[in-house]
């Protein structure tokens, strides 16, 4: 492929629907020209039953047509489009979907957890390079953290667990701050559920570099020393601090933004967690995440190098394929 190509990633996320649009080509990286987002809470509409809510499924309608409507006015070629963990979560997803495309015209994929994890993987391959040597991925999601680990592009090992930042807080924490115990039982349940991994991803082999993606990692990596780096035992530091401090109160710390201070708290917690399962001193920031490594998948298949077809089948130990493609939305 020759000259650039004008795409736009639109990432319903659990907190917000994010448009990015770039101008990209394979051999170069994406150039930003908008992104628009619309801080909707997704997670936060899903009612007793796990359905997401009539208001929330007409919200998320609005959003999308927005979304759609500044993708055609940047001259977007095609959108690609795709819900993580709090609308693939729903037991009225593909009700919700289909709406959406009634309604939009926008085919909205639900991505898989694993799936997320190899294209976040991706991403920070390309923004590090092979001299990164094998690398270890973090993410930290609204609803799902995901790990991913591997020496080349696509990674050997990619797993999702539900850790994320507003999946812990709403399940875990009542009050605000929240009390000692109700962090214990978080940092228990998070040492629980990620020693299983942590133990498969170590017989991978160590890695030579470790990073985080996600506004969660870069929200503490600024409150610590507004460095691209995040340090375990600075973390811990941090954590004695804004376990003490109410949601009001981080929302006017340098680097937290007023709709996720509520989740800080959480985000750290199972950050360290992590940190401290996989037996690693630090994470560094790597700005390209899940929209990015999308971004890069649709150019790799336009290219014409389009690899090898995956296994849906796969189990963790099994991961290391590319991640499966999904339909895009053509504009205009």
């Amino acid at each position: 492929m020759t000259g650039s190509r004008r795409l736009g990633v639109l990432d319903v996320g659990s907190n917000t629907v994010h448009l990015l649009v770039v101008d990209a080509h394979r051999g170069a990286r994406p150039t930003p020209m908008a992104s628009e987002k619309t801080e909707l809470r997704l997670a936060e509409r899903i009612d007793a039953s796990g359905r997401l809510t009539d208001d929330g499924g007409d919200a998320l309608v609005a959003s999308v047509r927005r979304a759609a409507s500044a993708a055609a006015a940047a001259g977007c070629v095609e959108v690609l489009a795709f819900a993580t963990s709090a609308l693939r979560d729903a037991t009225n997803c593909a009700a919700v979907t289909d709406r959406v495309r009634a309604a939009t015209g926008v085919a909205l994929q639900l991505m898989p957890g694993d799936d997320e994890a190899r294209y976040t993987f991706l991403a920070a391959r390309r923004w590090c390079g092979w001299s990164a040597g094998r690398l270890l991925v973090l993410d930290i999601g609204g609803g799902s953290l995901e790990l991913a680990v591997g020496a080349d592009e696509h990674p050997d090992i990619a797993v999702s667990v539900p850790l994320g930042a507003g999946r812990t807080t709403r399940e875990w924490f009542r009050d605000d701050p929240p009390r000692r115990p109700e962090i214990a039982a978080l940092e228990a349940h998070a040492a629980a559920v990620l020693a299983p991994v942590a133990r498969t991803l170590r017989r991978a082999g160590a890695p030579d570099r470790t990073v985080g993606t996600s506004k969660t990692f870069r929200s503490l990596a600024r409150l610590i020393g507004d460095r691209p780096l995040l340090v375990a035992a600075e973390l811990g530091q941090l954590l004695a601090f804004i376990t003490r401090m109410s949601s009001h109160d981080l929302a006017e710390l340098k680097g937290v933004s007023p709709g996720r201070a509520h989740q800080l708290v959480a985000g750290a917690v199972v950050a360290r967690a992590a940190m401290q399962a996989l037996r690693v001193s630090h994470v560094e920031i790597c700005p390209w995440a899940l929209r990015e490594g999308v971004i890069f998948r649709r150019l790799d298949t336009l290219d014409g190098r389009e690899p090898a077809g995956r296994d849906h089948d796969d189990d963790l130990t099994d991961a290391g394929c590319p991640p499966a493609d999904f339909p895009f939305t053509a504009i205009g």
